[in-house]
This record gives structure tokens, C-alpha cells and sequence, in this order.
């Protein structure tokens, strides 16, 4: 497990990354970790991924123009930032402690949450699961799942 020294005090400090998607099982670990009692100066990363619509070749596809994807991928960009930052106000109002930063990517929220937590060094990830059966999983993949089979740190799936 990573620790981080506080190069005046000496301290280890934790490093957490939280993954958020703004749903209301994000929302549940969110309040999770806002109710815990860390330690002082704990770090949380809010890491939000959205991923940009592919656009297979020059062609406007099916009819659509690339400035309505582009439209399109800025608006989930705006979305996903704006669920970072709700949720780093939740955890600033209930736990002034922690030292919080966001983070917005693009990209696969699997990969892109396994690489910024070897990037942060996190100590631990945590995400909300949405409860997928088996067929739901098969189909479209559990990212908490997902997470914690390569994840290179303890990772905390939190459940509604």
C-alpha cells in the first residue's frame, strides 16, 4: 500500500480515490465516505470519466453532422464535471478534513480508473455498484467489478 509523507510533519497520509458517475449509487459511496471519520488531511481524489462518441469515418453518420457529436460530447463533458464537483461539495460540507480534488477524464471508466489510481498512488478506490445480475453484467459490464479484479490497491465497492 502507497503512503504518502507530508514533507514537514512526517505524517502518512491516506490517499483515496473516489470514482463517480453522478448516479444515485455514486451518491451513496459519496455520502459513505462524507459520514467516515479519516484522518486529518486524508486525500480524495473525485475522478470522473465520460467517454466521447466515436465517429467512424468523415462521412456524416446516419445522417447526423459531426457538430452534433461534438455538441454531444461537449455536453457529457459538462455533466460529468459537474458531478465532480457536487460531489466534492457533499464531502467539503460534511468533512472538512479531507483534502479534495477533482479530476475529469475521457475515456473507458475501467481504464481510466485503474490507471489515475496507480497515477494518485491511491491506497484505496472507492466506487458505487449499480447491482447488475449476471445477464446485465455479461452485457454491459460491471465497472466496480471490473475495478476490483486489477485494481493494485484495497478497493471498496459500496452498495444501496
Amino acid at each position: 500500500m502507497s503512503q504518502m509523507r507530508n514533507e514537514f510533519s512526517g505524517e502518512k497520509r491516506m490517499k483515496i480515490l473516489l470514482a463517480t458517475d453522478g448516479s444515485k449509487y455514486s451518491k451513496t459511496a459519496i455520502n459513505e465516505i462524507a459520514n467516515r471519520p479519516f484522518p486529518p488531511k486524508t486525500e480524495v481524489c473525485i475522478l470522473a470519466a465520460y467517454e466521447i462518441t466515436p465517429i467512424v469515418n468523415t462521412l456524416e453518420p446516419m445522417g447526423v453532422s459531426h457538430e452534433y457529436y461534438a455538441q454531444f460530447d461537449e455536453n457529457a463533458f459538462k455533466n460529468t464535471e459537474k458531478n465532480a464537483k457536487s460531489a466534492a461539495e457533499i464531502l467539503e460540507n460534511k468533512n472538512p478534513n479531507l483534502l479534495l480534488t477533482t479530476k475529469v477524464v475521457e475515456g473507458s471508466p475501467k481504464s481510466v480508473i485503474l490507471d489515475e489510481a496507480e497515477n494518485f498512488r491511491a491506497d484505496l478506490i472507492i466506487v458505487g455498484s449499480h447491482g447488475y445480475g449476471a445477464i446485465e453484467r455479461f452485457v454491459l459490464g460491471s465497472v466496480a467489478h471490473s475495478v476490483a479484479l486489477h485494481a493494485k490497491c484495497f478497493v471498496e465497492i459500496v452498495r444501496k
